[in-house]
């Protein structure tokens, strides 16, 4: 096939591109680089197979006829979509609408990076992909959770509306090399502080959850969402639930790290607790993950010493 990746040059962009090649696709990959990174596409300079255009995809655009269109444009960690708030807004509404109509002129299938953002502060838990969410229309937050809940319905009107072959994965905490360092997340966080021999945060008291899914999988789950006939979201993340101090504890234990815990407030409508229910990516899809934390975060350690090296050559 010939797919268009946007959102390319970023953390889950670059490693689904590295998929989609693997399984013989052509890929053209679309990035106007406000958080992503080109270093996260050099190994793909001399693959023939491989395309890379710099683009906006809220400014009118057309890279020809494609088989399959995979949206990933979006700022996806707090410290980028608070610091972009109205280019994550125009991605999520403006860019899906022109990617959709991309899908619509090439008869393209087409699958939108969603969120577990979706569900706000969850009052049911797990989350289940039937659940409305619990989400906040005008916090500080809301850049991200509405540009992807419109997403979520600009892709539904296309499917019914113009019967467009569409797709919605929900990703929930995903980790694993090329994450920002800097991107405010828990693992990228906690991580580039043990390393470093810095204090490592905690948000509150430590005791709210999140559930972490090492790149492979999440990724493995996506393809396997984008080769069914699964209109409705599905849930792709790891349903081992983690307090953040549990996290702590476990990075220090990967890393040998002796740093002091640093407490913190907790920030506003950070989700108290965050666990996928998968039995529809189960039933459906025959995906669960197989990573555990401890193995993924061993998996990591090397390119986030490499990274961290660079920035202090």
């Amino acid at each position: 096939m010939r797919v268009l990746v946007t959102g390319a040059a970023g953390f889950l962009g670059s490693h689904l591109c590295d998929a989609l090649l693997a399984n013989g696709d052509h890929v053209v990959g679309v990035d106007n680089l406000v958080t992503g990174s080109l270093a996260n596409l050099a190994h793909l300079s001399n693959e023939s197979r491989f395309a890379f255009v710099e683009q906006d995809i809220t400014e009118s655009f057309d890279v020809g006829a494609i088989d399959y269109i995979f949206n990933f444009a979006s700022p996806a960690s707090p410290v980028d979509y608070m610091k972009h708030g109205i280019e994550t807004l125009r991605v999520g509404s403006v860019g899906t609408l022109n990617c959709l109509e991309l899908a619509r002129r090439y008869e393209a299938k087409f699958l939108i990076s969603s969120t577990s953002e979706c569900y706000g502060d969850p009052q049911e838990h797990p989350q289940k992909e039937s659940y409305w969410g619990n989400v906040n229309p005008i916090g500080p937050r809301s850049v991200y959770d509405e540009s992807k809940r419109f997403a979520e319905a600009a892709v539904m009107a296309y499917h019914r509306y113009h019967r467009v072959d569409t797709r919605i994965v929900r990703i929930f905490n995903t980790y694993g090399p090329r994450l920002q360092l800097n991107d405010g997340r828990v693992i990228s966080n906690l991580l580039k502080q043990a390393l470093l021999g810095e204090p490592m945060t905690i948000y509150g008291n430590g005791m709210q959850s999140r559930s972490f899914c090492y790149v492979s999988d999440e990724i493995d789950g996506i393809l396997r969402l984008a080769a069914s006939e699964e209109h409705l979201p599905v849930n792709i993340g790891n349903p081992t639930e983690f307090t953040i101090l549990d996290c702590v504890r476990l990075v220090q234990k990967v890393t040998g790290s002796n740093s002091e815990i640093k407490f913190a407030p907790m920030p506003e409508d950070d989700p108290r607790q965050r666990k996928p229910d998968i039995t529809k990516a189960r039933t459906l899809l025959g995906w669960e993950p197989k990573i555990n934390l401890e193995a993924g975060l061993r998996l990591s350690l090397p390119y986030f010493k490499a990274a961290l090296a660079g920035i202090h050559d």
